[in-house]
């Protein structure tokens, strides 16, 4: 067809379909009505050939038919007056001696949505419940969940969901699955379909003739149900049995999350049903489908925080692609990490190392965060591996190291030593902001054991004005008045011109509220200065961390099979921070001037002064050190 406007697209189609050459030939016949449709997906408005259409539907050949019911439920609701019409041939078509036709006809019955047009709809829908045809049936009980959600403050005729029930022992198993789903829609408010004994049973004994759909629907229905008896409960176990180690992983999953529930007071056995699930886990973490993939690892990290060594001795599947994406090559590392023991830390920091070279920056950033995470039982091999990275000097492999080795320092203090002395010069490859960040806590925490740590911070205090993260100036800030505490004489112009520019120059407000912080306390003095600034740096009785310890199922239970493992991140431990073990707060004096400037002098004033009252000479700076 030469393109037209929409005006003569459908005068052109109209003339077609009532030409009485083109009637006379179904294939003709056909094309024109498929014409019709193909300017339909193309955006053409046809709805002006509304009744050439339902005259179109009174034909035997079905695919026309199909064609048509497309066409006349897409428009219906901009005809409704029309719309009778389609009713009358739909009821005509259930009376079809063709069971496709007569589904065919109710399934478009009820997707027509018209609240006008119910009353027109229930008889049929009730005649398609008791049809001989198990399609016919599938369409009417679905139908009815349609016409309750097109009326739902409507009241739900008693005799309908008795026949619903009726049909949970349909011998067609598609018809129980949609009784089912029907029933829970329409008593929705009474809190779903009601699951009984018998029931429970019922569904259970069929449940190998219904598909993975089907399955997965009547486990999660019967996760409503708990058993009276203890000889009960193992009566539906042994039937859950095998579905238990289903290939399928959707049904593996719904099994395993009834078999959990079923379960919460007998945790032995829920444990068991951990480990007989390891091998179709495994092998879903081997699909070709990359989203059932990033599933399988979700649900394995649920699993490995009450099972640790489930998966141990299987780590080698959980090694990366070359062509995997992104987001699974970072979920099989937080699952390497958790697997991590004496007989494979060698294999797995090798695989990790290679990873920390990707041409992804994020794979690379990812696994050298998985070395941190590492680290904490195996901190030598770690730092080892991490201190040769900064020596290829890239911006982002830099920038992770530095955030891991903060990490790390954090929950292994004995790892301070080698941090300190791989500090050196790695601020000149450093450009986010995340990574300055690290550093300067660093060196903060441990910046009199780094001998070139004030060089350090005055080129980040000389390059202020044109730094363009909040967060970096603020960190500076803390980081230059922590190090002025335990080397005064190198920081103290360094501290007074950063002070200068933070209360006077600074224009984002957090920035210069932490600068007037500053510029109190120090007028507090240096005591109230340390009691503040120099908190613990970590917990003394943090070590090296060997393994994690075992979760209750009951815990992380809910959310299997559900879409909360795919929201959640690694188990982390806490995060570093400045950790103070107290917090002072004073009142500033009422008369001090907030736009004053601190010079050197009178942060020299206040070292002396302090310096005096301790006895303390100038070249003992270290004795201000907390």
């Amino acid at each position: 067809m030469p393109y037209l406007g929409s005006e003569d697209t459908e005068r052109e189609l109209r003339r077609a379909l009532c030409n009485p050459h083109i009637q006379s030939d179904p294939l003709r016949y056909r094309n024109t009505v498929l014409k019709v449709l193909r300017a339909m997906s193309q955006g053409v408005d046809v709805s002006g050939l509304f009744s050439e259409m339902v005259k179109a539907c009174a034909t035997a050949d079905i695919v026309q038919k199909k064609l048509v019911y497309v066409f006349l439920c897409s428009y219906a609701a901009l005809n409704p007056e029309l719309s009778l019409l389609v009713i009358n041939t739909l009821r005509k078509d259930c009376q079809d001696p063709n069971p496709m036709v007569r589904s065919l006809a109710l399934r478009n019955m009820t997707n027509l949505r018209l609240p006008s047009l119910v009353e027109y709809v229930e008889q049929p829908l009730t005649a398609g419940l008791r049809d001989r045809a198990a399609c016919v049936r599938r369409v009417a009980v679905l139908g009815w969940a349609k016409i309750h959600n097109l009326q739902p403050n409507s009241e739900t005729d008693a005799a309908v969901v008795n026949e619903l029930y009726t049909l949970l022992r349909d011998p067609d198993p598609v018809v129980m699955v949609n009784c089912l789903r029907a029933l829970e829609e329409i008593l929705k408010e009474e809190g779903g379909v009601a699951i009984n004994k018998p029931i429970t049973h019922h569904l259970l004994n069929r449940l190998k003739e219904c598909d993975v759909w089907g399955q997965c629907e009547v486990l999660r229905v019967l996760q409503r149900y708990r058993p009276q008896t203890e000889d009960e409960l193992f009566d539906i176990l042994s039937l859950l049995d095998a579905s238990l180690v289903s290939p399928h992983p959707p049904v593996m999953a719904a099994t395993l999350s009834l078999f959990l529930g079923l379960c919460s007071a007998l945790p032995a056995v829920g444990l068991a049903a951990l480990e007989r699930v390891r091998a179709p886990l495994l092998t879903a973490c081997g699909s070709p489908s990359r989203e059932m993939r990033l599933t399988a690892l979700c649900h394995i990290q649920l699993l490995l925080r009450s099972l640790p060594g489930l998966m141990g001795a299987h780590y080698k599947r959980f090694f990366c692609g070359y062509a995997e994406p992104a987001y699974i090559k970072q979920r099989k590392m937080q699952v390497l990490v958790e697997l991590v023991n004496d007989d494979n830390v060698s294999m797995i920091l090798d695989e990790l190392r290679g990873y920390c070279t990707d041409v992804n920056t994020d794979t690379a950033q990812a696994a050298i965060s998985a070395i941190g995470g590492i680290g904490r039982s195996y901190s030598d091999r770690c730092l080892e591996i991490l201190t040769g990275l900064l020596g290829l000097k890239q911006e982002h492999i830099t920038s992770a190291v530095v955030q891991t080795m903060r990490d790390l320092v954090w929950v292994c203090p004995q790892c301070s030593d080698t941090v300190c002395e791989a500090l050196e010069g790695c601020e000149d490859t450093l450009q986010d902001s995340q990574g300055r960040q690290a550093l300067l806590w660093l060196l903060a925490v441990y910046g009199e054991r780094v001998s070139s740590a004030p060089y350090t911070l005055e080129v980040f205090i000389d390059g202020v004005r044109s730094e363009t993260s909040v967060g970096v100036k603020m960190e500076l800030l803390t980081t230059t008045m922590r190090l002025f505490l335990c080397r005064p004489a190198e920081t103290q112009d360094m501290l007074g011109r950063l002070l200068h520019y933070c209360i006077e120059e600074e224009t984002d407000m957090c920035v210069r509220d932490q600068g007037h912080l500053y510029y109190r306390l120090l007028h507090r003095g240096i005591e109230e200065t340390q009691k503040v600034l120099q908190g613990r740096r970590s917990d003394p009785s943090l070590g090296v961390l060997i393994g994690r310890p075992a979760e209750p199922v009951s815990q992380w239970a809910c959310s299997f099979n559900t879409l909360d493992p795919l929201k959640q991140g690694p188990v982390e431990t806490e995060p570093p921070s400045r950790g103070s073990p107290e917090h002072v707060t004073f009142d500033p004096k009422p008369n001090t001037d907030l736009s004053e400037t601190l010079d050197c002098s009178q942060i020299m004033k206040l070292h002396s002064a302090s310096d005096r009252a301790s006895g303390c000479s100038d070249s003992s700076a270290e004795g201000l050190a907390s």
